[in-house]
Parts: C-alpha cells; structure tokens; sequence
C-alpha cells in the first residue's frame, strides 16, 4: 500500500515514515500543501495523512480540492488544534478520520488499516474471500483454516489483491503501489512473487485462488470475492 504524508514538522515526518516503512508501506513524503496536492492528484496513493497546518496551502483546503475534484482517497487529519470546531472543521471538508497530536504510532496504524479496509468494502479487521483469509491486525494468511507463511512482500500482494476483490490488478498497478523506487519496478519480479503466493495458497492447484485475466493482470477467483466482515 502506498501512503503520502504531508507533514512540515521534519521530525514527526521522518519519524511516522520510518515506522510506515518498517510495516511494509510505501511512502511518499511532502512538507507543503501544495507539494502534497500535486502527489495526491497525480500519484497512485493508497492513503493520505494531511497536516491542517501547513505552508503554501492549508490541510482544510487541500482536501476540500481533492474533493472538488472527485477524489475519493482516504484521508487521515493530524491536526494541533484541540477544539472539536476544528476537527469538524476537518471532517466536514472531506477528511474520513482525525488524528490530534500528540499522538502513537499505533494508533495511527489501527486508524490506517480502518480506512483502508472501509475503502474496500470490509468493516473486520480480518479479510475474508471464501477459503482465504487475511489477518490485517496480525499480518497473517490462512487457506481453510490453516497458516500460510508468507514473506514480507507476498503479504503485500496478497493484502493489495484482498483490498480489491473482483478487480484485475496490472503489474504495473502492483508495482506502482509496492514498491518504493522506480528503479527498483520490475513485473517480472511481480510474476515471481505471485507464482510463489499461488504455490504456497494452493499448493495442489484445486482452488486457484488467484488467477491471471489476460491482457489485464491478477484478480481473485470469482466465488472467492470479499465478505465485508
């Protein structure tokens, strides 16, 4: 998944990067308004953490544009102010959740995965498509019932395609989302990881679970789509 935070404090940017990182997100990083408008609009980001206070352009505004502009990406407000005007101030202007600073890291991390799984369709923490489930709160795959040690970054194919049930997913979309450089993008690498996902959810090739659409890329089976648990 990958996540822009627009922050102007340097410290508590770096410091809310490095844990995203450490959790398998992709992170993009802007310290102005304006700056994070244009990575909104223009880069394929899974989840915005806006700043009501910054330079150039204000977190309010900023999230009343993407709005304007048909944007439906989740929004996570980290705000100073401790008056609840403001806040509704915030969520009135499109934001889906608020965060007040000071704040833990763990709790911007429930509240993520939350808006994450909303944006989806899934209200529990835990994913469901029929046989296959996936603990986001764990980060742990099961096929009926049973473990599925996956690396790191199956995880996040398996967690991207879960968060999109029914849909096709292109390499490219794969790779924009997961990895961090372009220069480490390569869909071969993607075929890799998703052959190795299907060998470890399916080793005896019954279920498919996932399936290439050609022309299109990587879809879960139909009958395998989400719950909304």
């Amino acid at each position: 998944m990958r996540v822009l935070v627009i922050e102007d404090e340097t410290q508590l940017a770096a410091q809310v990067a490095e844990r995203l990182q450490s959790e398998g997100y992709v992170v993009d990083l802007a310290n102005d308004g304006r700056t994070g408008l244009h990575l909104a609009q223009d880069y394929p980001i899974d989840l915005a953490i806006v700043d009501l206070g910054l330079p150039e352009l204000s977190g309010l505004e900023l999230i009343r544009r993407l709005r304007a502009d048909g944007s439906r990406l989740p929004v996570l407000v980290l705000t100073a102010r401790h008056q609840w005007q403001d806040r509704v101030e915030g969520l009135e202007a499109g934001a889906d959740d608020y965060l007040t600073k000071p704040f833990r890291m763990e709790e911007l991390l429930a509240r993520m995965n939350a808006l994450l799984r909303r944006a989806a369709g899934f209200a529990h923490p835990v994913l469901i498509a029929g046989p296959l489930a996936l603990d986001t709160r764990a980060k742990q795959a099961s096929m009926e019932g049973q473990p599925v040690a996956l690396t790191a970054f199956e995880y996040r194919v398996l967690e991207y395609l879960m968060h999109r049930p029914g849909q096709a997913v292109s390499k490219t979309e794969l790779t924009e989302h997961l990895y961090p450089d372009e220069a480490d993008r390569d869909s071969n690498v993607i075929e890799v990881f998703v052959r190795r996902l299907r060998q470890k959810l399916d080793p005896d090739g019954t279920l498919q679970p996932i399936q290439t659409q050609r022309g299109l890329g990587y879809a879960l089976r139909p009958g395998l789509g989400g719950d909304g648990r």
